[in-house]
């Protein structure tokens, strides 16, 4: 049985391979193209019937080599045709940036994302100076509200002081009127907290002053109404309230049966 994938060919002894003449077709001219098969590097919209090609639809289209050159980077041209009107959309690459740049035969679409604020597509470059102009400008906010921060603790410190300040100089007004002068050295608090004891005392001390005026004013009326000889026979009377009482004292309970309309049955006995 023979085999089915030859591996060896029969040369007869005869055989010259010079003798074999190769048959070549004519020589390509102008720039080398070749056919391939690839995708829409970006949403574009056909000129000439206006159909929307979006990005990622398949496409046979013809690859050109340009004499162009970005450095030592080579770069493409691409023929495709519509898929309505079968026009020619040329496009070819961008190095620079990274990119696809439409030549003819159908206009890209907005893409947002590469918009600054103008509304004109930017390069990388330009993205990267809007990029620091903002980092500077987040710079300067920031340090805007460093100083605001330093002005409201500032503030802050100088109203404690003039608190401060101002107890000081109530304490000396109360020093020449005959109290102890203290003098604080401690916290804001602990001035809080003394000048607020000072202040208790003072209060009480009116008090009592405006009680005693009263006791010495009951005393003449009660002397002028009683006379001399009942004032003397007469002890004054004390003007101290009764010892509380703590005798438990039971209420009576309401008859509420009366108020509900509930009538009592009387005994049979």
């Amino acid at each position: 049985m023979s085999e089915r994938k030859v591996l060896t060919k029969y040369y007869p002894p005869d055989f010259d391979p010079s003798k074999i003449v190769r048959q070549r077709g004519p020589k390509q001219a102008g720039p080398k193209v070749q056919t391939v098969r690839l995708m829409a590097p970006f949403p574009m919209k056909c000129t000439a019937c206006g159909e929307y090609i979006y990005k990622g639809r398949k496409f046979n289209a013809r690859k050109e080599t340009t004499d162009e050159k970005y450095f030592s980077i080579a770069i493409y041209r691409f023929y495709i045709r519509c898929t309505r009107c079968s026009g020619e959309i040329t496009f070819k690459t961008d190095p620079k940036n990274m990119d696809y740049t439409c030549e003819r035969g159908a206009k890209r679409n907005t893409e947002p994302w590469r918009m600054n604020g103008g509304g004109v597509q930017e390069s990388d470059e330009e993205r990267l100076d809007r990029l620091e102009r903002e980092e500077e400008e987040r710079n300067a906010m920031v340090e805007l509200e460093t100083k605001t921060l330093d002005a409201k603790r500032e503030m802050a410190v100088a109203d404690a002081l003039d608190e401060i300040r101002t107890r000081n100089a109530r304490n000396e007004r109360t020093g020449k009127d005959g109290v102890e002068i203290t003098v604080s050295r401690g916290t804001v608090d602990e001035v809080r907290e003394r000048q607020d004891r000072e202040d208790e005392e003072a209060a009480r001390a009116a008090f009592q002053k405006k009680i005693e005026d009263m006791e010495e004013v009951i005393e003449e009326v009660v002397e002028d109404q009683a006379g001399p000889s009942s004032a003397a026979a007469k002890p004054v009377p004390s003007t101290d309230m009764p010892p509380p009482s703590f005798k438990r004292v039971v209420k009576k309970k309401k008859d509420c049966a009366g108020i509900l309309g509930i009538k009592k049955k009387q005994p049979l006995v």
